[in-house]
């Protein structure tokens, strides 16, 4: 017997007679036949999600094959040939360090995978040949009858068939912060997954009551089954910058591979340099030219960002990548409940026959004031107000208490924010004693206590659905205006607020039990209270910072359409939210729903499937985006998108595994604070690689146009290896350190697509190279032929003149003003850096036993000073360049404001 196939109705929509017989469920007392349960269990497979993880050792060795690990691979063979030791072992450290990383995050999905298959409930009390047994989770079929009930976790997804007050918490599902009342009654087919109160799903946990099910779905068909099958199946793809250094880095190694050969064959040709001399040379161009500090570079600032945010901002960044992504993200699809929201209910508004009361605070903390008509007021001094808080908190079975230093709850949700309320106005609890007890009940809707109180009168205390208590008092009070506070409830509601009626009724002393008579005799009124889901205070502020910055923020959540747009208003995500639900989503053509998703701002009884859909469109529409969530449902679409984001406390192990980073404090705000770290990791890294590229091509041209020329060489391979390797573990890193540009969040996020260098950048990029290089040769030239020193000092002066060049170019690409500005030291370490260039250079220079290595000579003052004037030019010229270009662009923001003026005019 297999699962009820999607193409069907769903189970929520058949009948429990149907469904018995479709299923062949003989009795619901009786259940299935062992034989039969044995024989379906052979054919459809255990209750389990199984999963089919690639080899580690597979994983790992599938990080080397791309095309630049290959380059770096020759290059890593070519320094060994030559003997260069140092050089080699850099190299083979920054493949190393590259497929760790890969390995890392490709190795995260199975992790997700296990922690799902753990929430699964290890056994299922079953009815088999009319007998009730505990047998292992995993042996269930479909049609087997299981008994549930308060601190079961759900073995399968079930139809539910008989219930006794059974509650259960789907938060984890769908969402849904309350409790779920749950019902026997056939639904419609297109009812959503968040309203199929008929059904209990696997690894939902039973809050309280008890219950029987008929299996309808186990293993990969369950709603979590489903999940764990579109977190194997996603796949994530790199991400823009990632993908664009591979492209430049696959470019630029054809491109020197390329020159490399031709220059070989035309030294061949002309015979000038003999092969040992003329390879070695090739040798040391293809190594000198080949920026292999970049993926270093590129990782340890990755790194180093990453480590900021776990330090300063609470922030933990799992895959290096993510952090960088950040800096692109456009748009942010959230949960509500947990993340924008505090999942901790809280009353707002009192309001009772004589007054109307504020309460504030937020959350489970008994912290905020009583206030009437503004002015903050003493509970105790008003008894109607005492009143409904010492019904509120007496007809409740919840606990409220403190656990590491927060108010959390055990129990439901609602009655948490009764007790929480209580406490903000009386710091003791009431001295009443307890006679009996009526817990919440699904056709009832409310719940009630009896209790014999310290004025010596005995009392019973009631609380629960507007329309259930109003008519219970109507009932001993005909002329109680019922409509009035119908009203208000309907207006709150409107406002996303949940209602509870509270009332309470003096009894007989003798009275010892809660009778249907007793109630139906009627209730005394105490009012109404408006309870919300609060907003968590610095979500606000974040949202408003992040539309200014350009990024936009969608809310997806289970929640009722009503409740998801009064909180979308509350935290200003958009001037008028737009909202659709899951099942209107469902209902259109791909065209038509693509545009919906790209409008919207708000996705209410939405499923994890339909939270998979929203973030694929928008990634296809060409948004970076990023996925808020803490609960299994959100796996999916965490894993999908661009950069997924758990939360730390709250969110289950599932969510944050298949996250690339979790905010450690829950605060979404932080989002704000990485997404600014974000784009400060981007300019970093594009300014590396603005300083890598034309430093290093500089190296290379060296030997290019002394082939080209038909020159002696100038340097020998040990020295052009020597600035390679100082630049490798110096001046590069000095980007690390560097802050973000000014206004950086003021700025929209950088398209998916564009391009990280720009016509000027390749420009720059080609003067530079051929500046320092030029520069360095028309010195060596200048200097040999004039006989102003010998070979081996114009070598060392050459060495010093192309180190120089790079660290006065340094200054001119650390900030888009100008180098000399007050922006000159707002980097400490790039000084602290170039200080320990220089002393390496130092070292080169005037040690002996370096002499002798890299054939180097002392230099005096004087050569000092041509050293550090060929080195100035390079700055100068490009701050010339600088300068021209900002008055170009203040030139082009001149004219588009005179033509909108114009315009306007």
């Amino acid at each position: 017997m297999e699962e009820v196939p999607d193409s069907q109705p769903p189970a929520s929509a058949h009948s429990i007679k149907d469904l018995q017989q479709s299923l062949q469920v003989p009795s619901l007392d009786h259940g299935l036949s062992k034989e039969e349960a044995a024989k379906r269990l052979k054919a459809n497979g255990p209750n389990s999600i199984e999963s089919h993880p690639t080899p580690k050792w597979l994983i790992f060795l599938r990080q080397f094959n791309n095309l630049i690990i290959y380059i770096l691979i020759i290059a890593a063979i070519l320094t060994t040939v030559i003997g260069d030791v140092t050089d080699t072992s850099v190299i083979v450290l920054v493949i190393i360090i590259n497929a760790i990383i890969g390995y890392y995050q490709e190795s995260n999905a199975s992790d997700s995978l296990e922690k799902i298959k753990k929430m699964l409930a290890p056994e299922a009390t079953v009815y088999r040949d009319g007998e009730r047994l505990d047998i292992p989770s995993a042996n269930l079929v479909v049609g087997d009858v299981v008994f549930l009930e308060a601190g079961d976790n759900v073995p399968a997804d079930l139809r539910l068939v008989d219930i006794d007050n059974l509650t259960i918490q789907e938060a984890v599902l769908t969402g849904e912060a309350n409790s779920v009342i749950k019902t026997t009654a056939t639904l419609p087919a297109d009812t959503p997954l968040a309203d199929q109160s008929n059904i209990a799903f696997a690894s939902t946990a039973v809050a309280g009551g008890s219950g029987i099910g008929i299996v309808v779905a186990t293993g990969h068909h369950t709603e979590f089954g489903k999940i764990s099958q579109a977190v194997s199946d996603v796949r994530k793809g790199r991400s823009p910058m990632m993908r664009e250094i591979d492209g430049i880095g696959k470019g630029i190694s054809y491109a020197i591979i390329a020159a490399a050969i031709l220059l070989f064959i035309f030294g061949l040709v002309i015979g000038k340099y003999s092969l040992p001399v003329l390879a070695l040379a090739i040798v040391t161009m293809v190594v000198g030219s080949m920026p292999e500090g970049l993926p270093a570079t590129t990782s340890v600032i990755l790194a180093m960002g990453v480590s900021n945010m776990a330090k300063k901002q609470h922030v933990i960044v799992k895959t290096l990548p993510a952090a960088e992504t950040l800096g692109s993200v456009d748009v942010i699809c959230t949960d509500k409940t947990g993340t924008l929201t505090k999942n901790e209910m809280t009353i707002t508004t009192i309001v009772t026959p004589q007054a109307t009361y504020d309460v504030s605070g937020t959350g489970y903390a008994p912290t905020g004031d009583f206030s009437m008509a503004g002015k903050v007021i003493d509970p105790a001094e008003h008894a109607d107000l005492s009143a409904l808080l010492t019904a509120g908190f007496e007809a409740n079975d919840t606990e409220l208490h403190q656990e590491d230093g927060r108010y959390v709850i055990n129990g439901e949700p609602t009655d948490g924010s009764f007790l929480t309320a209580y406490y903000k106005a009386f710091k003791q609890e009431p001295a009443n004693t307890e006679r009996d007890l009526m817990p919440f009940d699904s056709n009832n809707r409310y719940m009630a206590k009896l209790a014999k109180c310290v004025d010596g009168q005995t009392r019973l205390f009631v609380k629960g659905s507007p329309d259930k208590i109003l008519p219970l008092v109507a009932t001993a009070h005909p002329d109680f205006d019922q409509d009035r506070y119908l009203k208000l409830t309907s207006q709150f509601s409107v406002q996303g607020q949940r209602v509870i009626a509270v009332a309470e009724k003096v009894v007989p002393n003798a009275t010892t039990e809660i009778t249907p008579e007793l109630l139906s005799e009627g209730l005394d009124f105490l009012g109404i209270t408006a309870i919300i889901d609060p907003p968590r205070e610095s979500v606000i502020t974040a949202i408003k910072q992040m539309r200014r910055a350009g990024v936009k923020v969608k809310m997806i959540t289970g929640d009722h359409p009503e409740t998801a747009i009064a909180i979308a208003k509350k935290l200003g995500l958009a001037d008028s939210p737009e909202a659709v639900t899951g099942a209107q989503l469902a209902g259109l053509s791909d065209e038509k729903r693509r545009q919906l998703i790209l409008n919207a701002d708000v996705f209410a009884r939405t499923t994890p499937k339909d939270k998979l859909t929203i973030v694929s469109v928008l990634q296809e529409a060409g948004n970076v985006t990023a996925m808020v969530g803490d609960g299994v449902n959100d796996a999916p679409a965490l894993k999908k998108a661009d950069v997924g984001v758990a939360m730390g406390q709250s969110g289950t192990d599932v969510a944050k595994d298949a996250a690339d980073m979790v905010l450690t404090d829950d605060r979404f705000a932080r989002m704000e604070t990485a997404i600014a770290q974000g784009r400060r990791i981007y300019q970093n890294i594009k300014k590396s690689i603005l300083f890598l590229l034309p430093t290093s091509f500089a190296e290379g041209l060296v030997i290019v146009f002394t082939i080209l020329t038909q020159q002696e060489m100038p340097l020998r391979a040990s020295q052009l290896l020597w600035i390679n390797m100082v630049s490798a573990i110096t001046i590069q890193f000095a980007f690390i350190f560097e802050p973000a540009e000014a206004g950086t969040m003021d700025r929209p996020p950088r398209k998916k697509n564009a391009a990280m260098m720009h016509k000027h950048d390749v420009f720059q990029i080609a003067y530079v190279a051929m500046l320092i290089a030029g520069i360095g040769l028309w010195a060596f030239d200048w200097l040999t032929a004039n006989h102003l020193t010998d070979r081996t000092t114009a070598s060392t002066m050459m060495v010093n003149m192309i180190v120089l060049g790079k660290i006065f170019y340094l200054f001119n690409i650390r900030t888009n003003t100008l180098a000399l500005s007050k922006n000159l030291f707002s980097n400490p370490m790039a000084f602290a850096i170039i200080g320990i260039m220089l002393a390496l250079q130092c070292f080169l220079t005037y040690v002996p036993f370096m002499q002798d290595i890299f054939q180097t000579a002392p230099m005096s003052w004087r050569e000092w000073g041509l050293a550090i004037l060929a080195g100035s030019i390079i700055l100068i010229v490009t701050e010339i360049d600088k300068i021209i270009r900002i008055r170009r662009q203040r030139m082009r923001g001149h004219g588009a404001f005179r033509s909108v003026t114009k315009t306007q005019g």
